[in-house]
C-alpha cells in the first residue's frame, strides 16, 4: 500500500464554493484509485495517509469560515467529555501526525492535532441518499453524492478498541458510512437545514458510534446527547433488524423514527426549499419511498441506486454520485459499485487497490 508523497493527484479534500459556471473540461472522464487499508490501530499505512492529505486537510481546517476555529485544550476537552474511548486513538493518531509533519517540513504547530478533534470544524455540505431493507436480509444501500477531489477515496478497516469496523474514510478518521462486527450500520447525509454550531464533524460521530453500539437503540441513546456540528440524517440498522433515522443540527434536540430512507432534507418537507431544489432532495427520497414498498432485494437496491434519480453525474457542481455502498452485515461485507464495476471488502482483507473512472454527464 503506497500513499506517501503528498502527490496524490485529487487527494486535497477541501471544500471550495461551488463554480459560477461549468468549467471548459466538466464533461471530461475522472480516472480514481480507491484505497482499501486494513490496519487494526493506526500506524504507518494510516501516516502514510496522513502524509499524502494533510497539506490539503490543513488548508481546509485553517479556511477563513463562519465560526474560527477551536483551542486545542478546548477541542480536546470536548472531545473527552463527549466521546472519551477515542482519546486513547486520538493521541495515537496525534503522534503520527507529529511525526509526518516533521517528515513534510512544514512548521510545527497545533493545527492537526486540533483538526483529528473534529470538534467545530469547517463546514462542508454531501448530497447523499440512503435506504434499508432488513428481508429477506438487512442490507443498507447508499450513494455518496460529493465533488470527486473531495472525496477521501479510503475504505478502512480498523479494531481500535476490540471491535471490528469497516467503513468509507473521511476526514482522517471519521467515516461517512460503515459497519461493525455486531451488525450495526451507519449512514450520513446532509440534512438540509444550513449553518453550524458548537459541535462534532457528523463522520467522527459515524465513527463514535461504530466504535462503541452495538444496537439501535445505544445509537439513539448517543445521538441524544452527541453535540453536531451542522444537520445531518443518520439511518441506522441492527442485527436485530431495528431501524432508525435521526435527524440531528446545532442547537436542537434530535429527532427520531423509524423511516428506512433519507435524502437531503428533513422528514417529509424540507427546511430550506432552494437547498431541496437545487439537489432534487424531494424527488430521490420520493423514489426511495417507491423502492422500499416494493421489498427488493439487495441486488435490486444497488440497480436503482445506480440509476437516476438516485444516481447524480453532476461532479463539476459537488453534486456527483462517486461511489454506490451496500453493507450486507450478515456476510459481514460492504460492496462498492460505479456502473459496470463493483468491488467488495470485508473487516480482514488486506491491502488492496481499485481503479474507478467516473464519467459525467
Amino acid at each position: 500500500m503506497v500513499l506517501g508523497g503528498g502527490r496524490r493527484k485529487g487527494l486535497n479534500p477541501f471544500p471550495r464554493a461551488l463554480p459560477p459556471v461549468k468549467p471548459p473540461n466538466a464533461d471530461a472522464p475522472i480516472p480514481l484509485t480507491v484505497y482499501g487499508i486494513r490496519e487494526q490501530t493506526p500506524g504507518p499505512r494510516w501516516q502514510a495517509l496522513f502524509t499524502a492529505t494533510w497539506p490539503g486537510y490543513r488548508r481546509w481546517y485553517l479556511q477563513r469560515d463562519v465560526r474560527p476555529r477551536p483551542d486545542l485544550a478546548s477541542a480536546r476537552d470536548r472531545l473527552a467529555e463527549h466521546m472519551p474511548e477515542l482519546l486513547p486513538t486520538y493521541r495515537r493518531l496525534v503522534d503520527l501526525a507529529d511525526e509526518a509533519v516533521a517528515g513534510l517540513g512544514l512548521p510545527p504547530d497545533d493545527a492537526a492535532a486540533r483538526m483529528l478533534t473534529l470538534w467545530d470544524p469547517p463546514r462542508f455540505l454531501p448530497g447523499c441518499s440512503q435506504a434499508v431493507v432488513t428481508a429477506p436480509e438487512i442490507a443498507l444501500c447508499r450513494n455518496y453524492d460529493y465533488s470527486p477531489a473531495l472525496w477521501e477515496r479510503v475504505v478502512f478497516s480498523s479494531d481500535f478498541r476490540g471491535r471490528r469496523v469497516i467503513g468509507n474514510g473521511d476526514c482522517l478518521w471519521g467515516l461517512t458510512d460503515g459497519m461493525n462486527d455486531d451488525g450495526l450500520v451507519v449512514s450520513l447525509s446532509f440534512g438540509g437545514r444550513r449553518g453550524s454550531g458548537p459541535g462534532f464533524a457528523v463522520s467522527l460521530v459515524v465513527r463514535y458510534l461504530l466504535e462503541v453500539a452495538a444496537t439501535t437503540e445505544q445509537a439513539r441513546q448517543i445521538l441524544a446527547r452527541m453535540p453536531v456540528a451542522m444537520a445531518y440524517n443518520l439511518t441506522v440498522v441492527d442485527a436485530g433488524k431495528n431501524v432508525l433515522t435521526a435527524f440531528v443540527a446545532p442547537n436542537r434536540e434530535p429527532e427520531f423514527s423509524e423511516s428506512p430512507i433519507a435524502t437531503n432534507h428533513r422528514g417529509e418537507v424540507p427546511d430550506s426549499i432552494e437547498h431541496a431544489a437545487q439537489f432534487a432532495s424531494v424527488p430521490r427520497r420520493e423514489r426511495l419511498a417507491e423502492l422500499v414498498a416494493t421489498d427488493p432485494t439487495p441486488t435490486e437496491l444497488v440497480t436503482a441506486f445506480l440509476k437516476p434519480p438516485l444516481y447524480s453525474t453532476h461532479y463539476w457542481r459537488a453534486f456527483g454520485t462517486v461511489y454506490t455502498a451496500l453493507y450486507r452485515p450478515e456476510s459481514e461485507a460492504m460492496h462498492l459499485f460505479w456502473p459496470g464495476l463493483s468491488w467488495r471488502r470485508t473487516f480482514d482483507d488486506p491491502d488492496e487497490t481499485f481503479g474507478v473512472v467516473l464519467h459525467p454527464d
